[in-house]
């Protein structure tokens, strides 16, 4: 198994707590999901007009490399009925792979740490819950000093469920 993989999950469409549930348990075959964020109700950003998202990040373990990973993870969003369009549009389900340990990874279609992580409290403040010390390996910045750096958390909340974290989806895995 590879070193902590940390990704991020949306979804906006449909039953989204039951997307997000889905998707962590579709990533059984190729992932030990090892913690799971709290839910995070969260505004769209960019193409606003659309219903707010669902968000959460999970720490996975995996034996796939990056690149097999990405495309795993596309394939979840696939079968789960994904279809992409508009940019920053709704989506049934969205999976990010965020950090891959301490790495920097420039692949023809895969950029680690995410590009854009540092700018969106809606992935920063899930991924806080989870790893609040993880150091961006380029920005030399924790997590949780990123999402301090961007300020009040507008358009960003935690959001209660007596289903989640999905305990029952997700069998009980020890920590490495």
């Amino acid at each position: 198994m590879n070193e902590a993989v940390y990704i991020g999950l949306g979804s906006n469409l449909g039953d989204k707590e039951r997307n997000l549930r889905e998707s962590l348990r579709r990533m059984r075959p190729f992932a030990r999901v090892r913690v799971v964020s709290s839910l995070y109700r969260t505004e769209p950003v960019g193409f606003i007009e659309q219903d707010w998202f669902l968000n959460a990040a999970a720490c996975i373990q995996t034996a796939l490399e990056p690149a097999a990973l990405l495309d795993a993870l596309l394939a979840v969003e696939q079968t789960m009925g994904r279809v992409r369009g508009v940019r920053n549009g709704p989506r049934l389900i969205d999976l990010d792979l965020l950090f891959w340990g301490n790495q920097i990874l420039d692949l023809p279609g895969l950029c680690v740490p995410h590009p854009r992580i540092s700018e969106r409290q809606f992935v920063l403040l899930p991924l806080a819950e989870i790893a609040e010390e993880l150091v961006h390996p380029k920005l030399q910045m924790s997590v949780a000093a990123m999402s301090r750096a961007l300020g009040a958390p507008l358009g960003v909340a935690r959001w209660y469920s007596d289903q989640w974290p999905p305990h029952a989806t997700i069998p009980a895995m020890p920590v490495a």
